[in-house]
């Protein structure tokens, strides 16, 4: 059976730990591509993905390698390794019998290297361990073979140890994978059925899908059907990664391709849906072809207000969100109005990370330097009461550092559920409001342990919050984009925290500026910024004092109509200094 020869695996691991590079030592081995064109983390075509240094979008690519005088088809997926993509991980390993579970041989075990392997074992994926990094000087290799055996279960003898920069045993490591991960069960005879596991959008050609061949086969001018959808389309390629899209006659059982569908909205090709034949029927009675199951569509969980720095940008900042949006099928983009700022959009996101990606690819592929607000949770409001999302934290550590990342837990409402130690690190778990995050959760962390915890999270549902609305004022008109939720018990400290914040990050004006916190018609806290003073005396040489007088009464009198007609300027940095640890 054609299918017996492929392999397909995915390479995960914590952020950073080297799984583009592995991949890059991949496809030179497999002469996939050409030595002269293989660039570092080639995989990652995105330039914001090459300048970080990290994945933020999983990468599917189709290798052949000859073994055992057979050759064998090896479909490899990269995937991110940072907590705001984890879904990409999911969206993966759905596709996949096999993965490698890359660890850095300097940096041992991590909290997404513990959450892929849980997330792995949960679609029962066949684990290859690896061990990379075993070049440098600092590489403890053994100590890291310890961990895997001690807290995954992994025979000493299944553990490969490589270094993806200088390519040192990873041939090994992909022999290992034809020899260990199993090829694909399917059923070549029966009809279609395929995964999607993700969806781009080409402006010429549409909607191309990502698929994964479960049973049957699909070519050119057939007519398919996305069962959940029931979008119906004749395809007009399909083909494979090898590693840009390369067309084929048809693709068939087992493999893992692509589908350009022609279809215009990228929201009728759901991700996770199921691929079979349009109206199957035999005799008088249609088929019903059995959903594939799907994953859970990734819900944003931060909310931005994105706003253009002037209105005339307002279409071109419209149009840029929309392009987005139609290859990111996590980003939610709401018209929003502010009484301050005027028109924009309330955009959201998976997580600070996922923000940031799209203000640089914003302002790298559209041009556009928006301005955002502060950022914000979902919140539930029922009942006159409100709800706010929590979250499944798990924190990785260092032993030493224990004590101090429990104390910025516990600043932080985080519920202790678990604590253990393997060796020389800790793996605490808490129950917290995810809220945490945008109050500066991670930098506190990193803060705190040198740099050396790392942390994972799962949402968990919803749970009444003491929460009420506190108000920025600027000489006395509320400014909207400032306002937010905040825990009753801080709010006086927030308060006086907010406004000091703006206080240094407001630039002075021709008028004085007083800024208030108010809950409601309470001010918790006030503060101001004298205005510039222009000396009308410098000219004068001489004269009495009326003449002085007058002059000033009138700069008086002008200033007061300045502070009246004129409208508050709060640039970015302002904004951004909401964002910082409180």
């Amino acid at each position: 059976m054609f299918s017996q020869s492929i392999r397909n695996f995915a390479i995960i691991a914590h952020i950073d730990h080297g799984k583009s590079t592995l991949a890059d030592r991949f496809l030179e081995i497999t002469n996939t591509v050409a030595k002269d064109k293989l660039r570092e983390q080639f995989l990652d075509q995105n330039p914001i993905s090459r300048e970080r240094g990290i994945t933020i979008k999983l990468a599917p690519v189709r290798m052949v390698y000859r073994y055992n005088d057979s050759d064998y088809i090896l479909n490899l997926i990269d995937t991110p390794g940072h907590m705001d993509f984890s879904y990409e991980v999911s969206r993966t390993l759905a596709a996949c019998e096999g993965a490698i579970l890359l660890v850095d041989a300097t940096k041992g075990i991590q909290a997404q290297t513990v959450a892929h392997f849980n997330a792995a074992k949960k679609e029962n994926l066949f684990l290859i361990p690896a061990i990379n990094k075993i070049d440098l000087p600092t590489a403890s290799p053994l100590e890291v073979k310890k961990d895997l055996t001690d807290m995954f279960g992994f025979k000493e003898e299944e553990i490969h140890y490589v270094s993806a920069k200088t390519g040192e045993n990873a041939e090994n490591l992909l022999k290992a994978v034809i020899d260990r991960i199993p090829a694909p069960v399917v059923n070549e005879q029966s009809v279609l059925r395929a995964l999607v596991f993700d969806a781009v959008f080409d402006e010429h050609r549409g909607v191309v899908i990502f698929t994964k061949l479960v049973g049957g086969n699909v070519g050119r001018g057939d007519k398919i059907e996305f069962i959940q959808s029931k979008t119906k389309v004749d395809v007009s390629e399909v083909g494979v990664f090898s590693p840009f899209l390369t067309p084929k006659d048809r693709l068939l059982a087992g493999e893992i391709g692509y589908i350009v569908t022609g279809i215009k909205d990228i929201r009728m090709t759901r991700v996770g849906d199921t691929v079979t034949t349009q109206k199957l029927k035999t005799g008088n009675q249609q088929i019903e072809v059995e959903a594939l199951p799907g994953y859970r569509l990734p819900k944003p969980m931060v909310f931005f207000g994105v706003y253009p720095k002037t209105q005339n940008d307002y279409v071109h900042l419209r149009d840029a969100l929309t392009r987005l949006s139609l290859n990111d099928g996590s980003l939610t983009v709401a018209n929003e109005y502010s009484a301050f700022l005027g028109s924009g959009f309330r955009v959201g996101f998976l997580g600070l990370l996922h923000a940031e990606i799209i203000q640089e690819r914003l302002r790298q592929e559209a041009g556009i330097d928006p301005l955002l607000t502060m950022p914000r949770v979902l919140y539930r409001e029922e009942g006159g009461t409100v709800s706010e999302p929590y979250m499944a934290l798990t924190i990785f550590t260092p032993s030493p550092y224990v004590g101090a990342v429990m104390t910025v837990a516990q600043s932080k409402q985080g519920k202790l559920l678990d604590m253990v130690y393997h060796k020389q690190n800790a793996i605490l778990k808490y129950e917290m409001p995810y809220s945490m995050f945008i109050r500066g959760l991670t930098q506190e962390l990193k803060s705190v342990s040198q740099g050396f915890a790392s942390i994972d999270y799962e949402i968990t549902g919803y749970k009444t919050a003491n929460l009420i609305k506190m108000d920025i004022l600027i000489n006395g008109d509320p400014i909207d984009v400032l306002s937010e939720l905040v825990y009753r018990d801080e709010a006086e400290r927030l308060a006086r925290e907010k406004i000091d914040k703006l206080k240094i990050f407001l630039p002075r004006q021709q008028f004085r500026q007083i800024i208030q916190a108010a809950i409601g018609a309470k001010i918790l806290a006030r503060t101001e910024i004298p205005p510039f003073r222009k000396d009308v005396l410098a000219k004068m040489s001489g004269g009495d004092r009326t003449r002085k007088d007058k002059l000033l009464e009138a700069q008086k009198k002008g200033k007061s109509r300045m502070s009246s007609v004129s409208k508050v300027e709060i640039p970015q940095k302002a904004l951004l200094s909401m964002l910082e640890t409180r």
